[in-house]
């Protein structure tokens, strides 16, 4: 687990509701809300509220009932608002593209119908 940062991160001020957002689906330690700058039809970030972890990888080690959590809001956003199928993107690291430092998830899906994805 990573030391909490001396400034709450800006999902952390999303959860808090200092930041406006556009919330689809809430638990007591996950929210998620539309992306400000979709990359597909749906485009939601599921994240803890909390910022303990800054990336997947340290959440899967150090809190894995969280991640299921975590995953488990993703797939309820998918069932409302994609049929269920979507894509479930994590991006670990600034060279992977991370610019928020606190875990999260990026829900997508619509939008694939002229392409084809392998896997």
């Amino acid at each position: 687990m990573t030391a909490q940062a001396a400034d709450p991160t800006v999902f952390e001020r999303i959860a808090a509701r200092e930041i406006p957002a556009t919330i689809v689906a809430e638990t007591e330690q996950v929210i998620a809300f539309r992306d400000i700058a979709p990359q597909a039809p749906v485009h939601v970030v599921v994240t803890p509220k909390q910022g303990r972890y800054r990336d997947v990888v340290e959440l899967a080690a150090g809190d894995p009932g969280l991640l299921a959590e975590l995953v488990e809001v993703a797939r309820g956003v998918a069932d409302e608002l994609a049929d269920g199928q979507f894509r479930l993107i994590f991006n670990t690291g600034a060279g992977a593209g991370q610019t928020v430092f606190h875990v999260h998830a990026h829900v997508l899906a619509g939008g694939l119908e002229e392409r084809t994805l392998a896997g």
